[in-house]
């Protein structure tokens, strides 16, 4: 029986980029030969719904609503409350939406770029609630291009349209998540199993008119649904159940993120009536486990699964009979991206901080550098499962090969390493890779911002085309960040954010608050190291997010040592993983949330430094105890100048022009030598004695970064000593501290 797979994510993640987890399973499934074809549901919804069809028939199906004074005597289940005086004025200008909407999408898409002139004239979009915000703005502008504010202005265009769909005709729709309360922290699937059984709302049929042409053409064996986030599971529940009351014959598997985390426990039989298989974890094993089944003529043969819930006799049960090890890294094949429509996709710019739209502008290819998390101590984190447990590093040779063969299929040579913590010696050697190969990349990922981000090595990042960092500074208290276990302290973030920002790359920094036992105190000394740290300029973006408790961290599996204590012990026989908790503290932690998000806000876009923390707040907080100049003062101490005789020395720079001269002072005249440096901004010149300059020349050869020997600062000193003496000193010399600045590294 020939098998091929159908693999989709339903709505929504992303607009302007495809989650990748489709992907990474056809690379795998090529390496097998198993045919497969895959989908973005989520923006071909979007594209078919934010077009000037797609726009006729929702305001056809809005005019419905007597609250518009039209009444059309369409048959379709509409919000039928007061509409807000936005929405009216949407609705009225109905004809300019029309006119502009697939310019604009075409625009968003990089295919009609000289639409941002007319944009930005601010006559040609209709503009209700959400252009309120522009004032505000307007002094941003001129630190953007007229590319970035026409991305914004449309941005702000189609969320003015959102609005209007969630007001008038679907209160589930979000761009980049679906009816996402019905997905989070659901315990009982009997929500989610009575919105199954309502009608189809609007955005569920342009889902599933999608979905149908697809199998059609498709016409799988094998239906899987990738579930990343709550926002997903809506849509895969509809899917699933569209596919199974009009294809009975396909079978329905769902993974991803969500089931990983959320349905490690599940029970609820009805979750059946929709897909005939979960599975969790790495997908590559149960999947191929899965097509075995589903393609093998054997009746009595017991069939092998991988960690995966299926129904047998009414009731769930959980098998994992397979003697087989999951696939190393090395073994998983490229993501492929084929099948997804690469240049429909739509970026937008929601805020004018230059880090935080990296998440929505743009196409970046995704890949991972390592399995799991290097550290995995954290404790607010999931580390007793394995997608953080396990941990296995890729070859960098291998991540090349396999960024230079995404890079011929996509031509896209952007890429987000999607790591849970990247590890600084797995960057560092993927960094001279990168430019041993002579590699043209942009790249970015996630980090822990420990000690060995030295300054050097974020430069060498840099050349390598590492353009931004995201990483966990959690709650700025050395306290709190021991009981987490992050195995850093606020001293040594500013420093390694400051050593990333002076190479030029930008640092964004995930933020929390109402860890367990965290006092007011706390919150308010946290926010004013924050402050402190987008003051000095070491930070350029954030985002606060408020704690959760989750089953599978340390916190969750043993609250009693972290003074919190579970509400319940009762599992819920579908989704579980948040966990309602109360703290020993009894603190409101909710109450912060606008106060600190505000005040992020506009230090992230470089004002209001000079507030009082209490301007951020309507209620009365405690003066900070951090002192006001805590973050610079960390930064003025000298870094240790010992350097490791396994440091490794690496020259960015290339070959000099030389120039030989003597100099003679009180009757002694010795040779000299003047080596003349072009770097890519501009040129330099050093001056040397004959014989360390020779010397100089030739070990600059040795140690360019296009050669595959690496050297050590011990290899480098002993070839230094077989001719010349007094290494030290030439060490530290000026000559050589010049040579530091324009890309000679200590890693």
């Amino acid at each position: 029986m020939k098998t091929k797979l159908f693999l989709i994510t339903p709505p929504f993640t992303q607009l302007n980029t495809p989650y990748p987890a489709t992907a990474y399973i056809k690379g795998f499934l090529n390496t097998k030969n198993i045919e497969s074809v895959q989908a973005d549901l989520g923006i071909e919804v979007i594209l078919k719904l934010f077009s000037k069809e797609g726009l006729l028939n929702l305001f056809k199906v809005c005019s419905a609503n007597s609250a518009f004074g039209l009444g059309s005597g369409l048959k379709f289940k509409v919000p039928n409350h007061r509409i807000s005086d936005n929405s009216k004025r949407i609705f009225a200008l109905q004809d300019e939406y029309l006119k502009t909407i697939d310019p604009v999408i075409a625009f968003l898409q990089g295919k009609n770029p000289t639409l941002a002139l007319q944009i930005c004239q601010e006559d040609f979009l209709p503009e209700a609630s959400r252009f309120a915000q522009l004032e505000e703005l307007d002094w941003a502008f001129g630190t953007m291009g007229t590319q970035d504010k026409a991305k914004h202005l449309a941005t702000l265009y189609l969320e003015d349209i959102s609005d209007f769909i969630v007001e008038c005709v679907d209160a589930n729709f979000g761009f980049s998540r679906y009816a996402e309360r019905l997905g989070r922290s659901a315990n009982s699937f009997d929500e989610l199993y009575d919105a199954l059984q309502q009608e189809p709302t609007y955005i569920d049929n342009l889902l599933l008119s999608i979905l149908k042409e697809r199998i059609e053409t498709t016409q799988p064996t094998l239906f899987l649904i990738s579930v990343p986030f709550p926002g997903n599971l809506y849509s895969a529940f509809r899917s699933a159940q569209w596919v199974k009351k009009h294809y009975p014959n396909i079978k329905i598997s769902m993974g991803g993120g969500f089931p990983n985390t959320e349905l490690r426990s599940l029970s609820d039989p009805r979750v059946f009536e929709f897909f005939d298989y979960i599975t969790l974890d790495d997908g590559e094993l149960p999947v191929e486990l899965l097509v075995e089944a589903v393609t093998s003529s054997a009746v009595e043969k017991p069939f092998e699964f991988k960690r995966t819930f299926l129904l047998e006799n009414g009731k769930v049960v959980y098998k994992n009979n397979s003697t087989r090890s999951d696939y190393k890294q090395s073994q998983v094949g490229t993501p492929d991206y084929s099948d997804l429509l690469l240049d429909k996709y739509i970026s937008v710019i929601e805020i004018v901080n230059p880090m935080h739209r990296m998440w929505s502008d743009g196409r970046w290819n995704k890949l991972t550098m390592a399995h799991g998390c290097y550290w995995g101590k954290c404790t607010f984190c999931d580390i007793s499962l394995d997608y953080i447990k396990v941990y296995e590093p890729v070859a960098a040779s291998l991540l090349c090969d396999r960024m230079e063969e995404m890079i011929a299929q996509t031509g896209e040579n952007g890429f987000h390493f999607v790591d849970e913590a990247a590890p600084p010696a797995l960057m560092r050697a993927l960094a001279l890779e990168i430019l041993r190969r002579k590699l043209a990349v942009t790249w970015w990922t996630n980090i822990r911002f420990e000690k060995n981000f030295t300054g050097d090595l974020c430069l060498l990042l840099k050349a390598s085309g590492c353009i931004a960092v995201s990483g966990g500074l959690e709650v700025a208290s050395d306290r709190l960040l021991k009981l987490i276990d992050k195995g850093v302290t606020v001293e040594q973030v500013a420093k390694v954010t400051r050593n990333f920002t002076e190479a030029g790359v930008m640092v964004h920094a995930y933020l929390m608050y109402g860890y367990p036992t965290q006092t007011i105190q706390e919150t308010v000394d946290s926010l004013e190291m924050v402050r402190q740290l987008f003051e000095v300029g070491v930070l350029q973006s954030g985002f606060w997010h408020q704690f959760a408790m989750t089953a599978h961290s340390p916190v969750g599996l043993y609250p009693e040592k972290f003074g919190v204590v579970k509400e319940t012990e009762i599992l819920g026989t579908f989704a579980n993983n948040d966990i309602n908790y109360t703290d020993a503290t009894g603190i409101d932690h909710d109450k912060f949330s606008f106060g600190l998000k505000k005040s992020l806000f506009n230090f992230m876009h470089g004002i209001c430094f000079d507030y009082e923390l209490q301007d951020w707040f309507e209620f009365k907080i405690p003066k900070t105890k951090i002192s006001s100049d805590f973050i610079f003062d960390a930064l003025q101490e000298d870094d240790d100048f010992n350097i490791k005789p396994t440091a490794k020395i690496v020259w960015l720079g290339g070959k000099p022009f030389i120039e030989h001269f003597t100099k003679s002072k009180k009757g002694n005249s010795w040779e000299m030598m003047t080596l003349t440096f072009h770097d890519k901004k501009e040129s330099f010149t050093i001056q040397t004695n004959k014989n360390e300059g020779e010397w100089l020349v030739e070990m600059l050869q040795k140690i360019t970064v296009s050669n595959v020997k690496i050297h050590t600062f011990q290899e480098v000193k002993a070839d230094f000593e077989k001719q010349l003496e007094d290494f030290e000193l030439f060490w530290y010399s000026k000559p050589i501290k010049n040579l530091r600045e324009f890309g000679l590294l200590v890693l």
